[in-house]
């Protein structure tokens, strides 16, 4: 990993019509995000698209423009929906075919003749892109460019994204700190919004949840890369819901 003073960013793109219909719920996302926060790399958007290649051609483009690193999950197994790498490479604007490399990683796993035009769907990459290892199934993805193709299970997913981490740069991590209010967002959001307006390095955010008591409540996340500057912003909403707590 190398790390950087400057904000290192990310886009996430997930693909798939079973995400879309609810048929799968998806489990990578919060893995990806708590993943990238840790190496100190701010996730700023996510996007989830249905296997037509066009779709993904345009979301793609737009979020590789936008941001240091895109990281794709599935469409790269061996069906006919399977269109992820053909869609990255029409993107990039470069060939595709069966990857040398990428078919002796799945004879690792399939016996020879067991290697059908399906299966060798999988070892189809694009021109230039660099493999991405998979010890789950060995079928890779693949690093093109500022994007990091994935597969869509999770398992497969984490163990290809701890193959990248070492290769990805990294900014400052965030540090965060979490103040249980004791108040409903109604009676803190004002005075909340100033202590924000004041604090213009740090970010504040509010999330309610029931209580023990069945009563509404709030935890307000106070982040920052700066730890002073955190400390100082803590202080001022710990004083703030000291103030407008209810009995």
């Amino acid at each position: 990993m190398v790390g950087t003073a400057e904000p290192v960013t990310a886009g996430i793109l997930v693909i798939g019509d079973e995400i879309l219909s609810g048929r799968t719920k998806d489990k990578n996302i919060g893995y990806i995000a708590e993943y990238l926060t840790g190496l100190g790399i701010e996730l700023r958007e996510v996007r989830v698209v249905s296997d037509v290649e066009e779709e993904i051609v345009a979301a793609l483009n737009a979020l590789r423009a936008r941001f240091t690193y895109v990281f794709t999950t599935g469409g790269i197994g061996p069906t006919h929906d399977d269109i992820t790498a053909d869609a990255v490479a029409k993107a990039f604007g470069v060939g595709i075919d069966v990857d040398p490399r990428a078919r002796a990683m799945l004879l690792e796993y399939i016996k020879p003749e067991d290697l059908n035009e399906a299966r060798l769907r999988m070892a189809r990459i694009p021109a230039g892109a660099e493999l991405v290892a998979n010890p789950v199934s060995k079928a890779p993805g693949f690093w093109i460019g500022n994007v990091i193709v994935m597969a869509g299970v999770p398992t497969i997913m984490q163990a290809m994204l701890d193959e990248v981490a070492p290769k990805l740069r990294t900014g400052v991590k965030v540090l965060s700190e979490t103040v249980r209010a004791d108040a409903r967002e109604g009676d803190i959001g004002g005075p909340l919004r100033l202590i924000a307006q004041a604090h213009p390095d740090v970010t504040i955010g509010s999330y309610p949840f029931m209580g023990e008591d069945g009563r509404p409540n709030s935890n307000l996340v106070v982040r920052s890369r700066d730890a002073g500057k955190l400390a100082e912003a803590v202080a001022a909403v710990r004083a703030m819901v000291e103030t407008v707590r209810r009995p």
